[in-house]
């Protein structure tokens, strides 16, 4: 049966009104959603408590934790499993014997890798930022934060919650599934565990993604249609021509391209809630890297009843379009052509939106 716009946006609106079960003074929005991701990480370490709250304060409808795990079997909230360069483990000499070089989803890499700890010898290292000639006022912040677990990070959302009076929505993201699984820590089951440990994850807004596809299909397997959870599958433009992790472990061919075409898109909704493709996917770049013209893949996404949420709008000028920047440099902080590039976006139907920076985000959707 055909999806309607309405229907899709009743499902947004959803997301954040689940947490109005939490006795929070939640209404139903038709709003677009602005979700932190990794907080606010144009201003703060990301990944950080210190991200996650200036995302709150900002206005974010969610907050984005990407999760790993430990040697011990802790989820911890980093982006990669290699944590050279988002901390400061080169500093430490007690830890020089444990750089090495593995094989991940493919791609080999070199330096120190989450696995090889305990979560007690993870919590002696400090955040860095991750981008430092681009974010110079993060880099500042060096070694001031420490690393997150997943259950504090649960712990921070339900007090900011009650504090602010408002609900707000978590949307994880199981890292590199796959490959965590073939050394023996898948994360699924422990992800699983938390979901009835913790009260807040009963009734706040929660979205689970995932670049690969079958931990989402196992996830919908085990939870189940639950009023306050959703799927949210992520694909990419750019490794079009890619196949998830675990499609290439089962010998399969499926691509992300392939996953964004009509059929693909009637694939994922068999089992998933959402779409999270990069944003060039919906709008992209023409030969003078300046917005071309919207492919169908967000109306084809709304006929499958998928929403769709893109990655990742971010307000440093580098990042942009080149129909929104300003001649002060890659590194300069554009909040005005970012604004302007995110609501071109949102003319083109997306349903929210991830963004380095949710104040700008609040403003697009706002329209302030």
């Amino acid at each position: 049966m055909m999806t309607t716009r309405r229907q899709v946006m009743a499902g947004s609106a959803g997301l954040v009104a689940a947490a109005a079960t939490a006795g929070l003074a939640a209404e139903p929005r038709r709003k677009p959603l602005v979700f932190g991701h990794r907080g606010a990480s144009a201003l703060r370490p990301e990944h950080t408590l210190a991200s996650y709250a200036k995302a709150v304060a900002d206005g974010a409808d969610f907050i984005e934790p990407d999760l790993v795990i430990s040697k011990d079997g802790a989820l911890v909230i980093r982006h990669e499993n290699n944590i050279a360069g988002t901390t400061d483990v080169a500093k430490h000499p007690e830890f020089a014997d444990r750089k090495t070089e593995k094989i991940v989803d493919g791609e080999r890499q070199v330096g120190w890798f989450v696995e090889d700890f305990t979560l007690a010898e993870l919590k002696t290292l400090r955040a860095v930022e991750r981008l430092p000639q681009l974010r110079p006022a993060n880099a500042a912040l060096d070694g001031r934060f420490d690393l997150v677990t997943w259950p504090e990070m649960v712990d921070f959302a339900a007090a900011e919650s009650l504090a602010r009076g408002r609900p707000i929505g978590l949307v994880p993201e199981l890292k590199h599934s796959t490959y965590f699984q073939s050394i023996g820590l898948p994360l699924e089951d422990r992800f699983l565990a938390t979901l009835g440990q913790h009260d807040y994850l009963s009734r706040c807004a929660l979205v689970i993604q995932s670049f690969e596809i079958a931990n989402l299909k196992y996830m919908r397997g085990k939870l189940g249609r639950r009023a306050n959870l959703q799927l949210m599958q992520l694909t990419s433009s750019e490794a079009a021509a890619e196949h998830p992790a675990d499609v290439v472990k089962a010998g399969g061919t499926l691509t992300y391209g392939a996953m964004m075409a009509p059929a693909g898109l009637a694939d994922i909704a068999a089992y998933a809630d959402i779409l999270a493709p990069d944003t060039r996917a919906i709008i992209p770049l023409d030969a003078q890297k300046r917005l071309g013209r919207p492919t169908p893949v967000v109306a084809d996404a709304h006929k499958a009843g998928l929403l769709v949420l893109p990655y990742t709008f971010r307000p440093e000028n580098y990042f942009l379009a080149a129909d929104f920047r300003d001649g002060a440099g890659d590194a300069a902080r554009n909040e005005a052509g970012s604004v302007a590039e995110m609501k071109r976006y949102l003319a083109a139907g997306i349903d929210g939106f991830f963004t380095d920076d949710p104040g700008l985000g609040r403003r697009a959707v706002d329209g302030a």
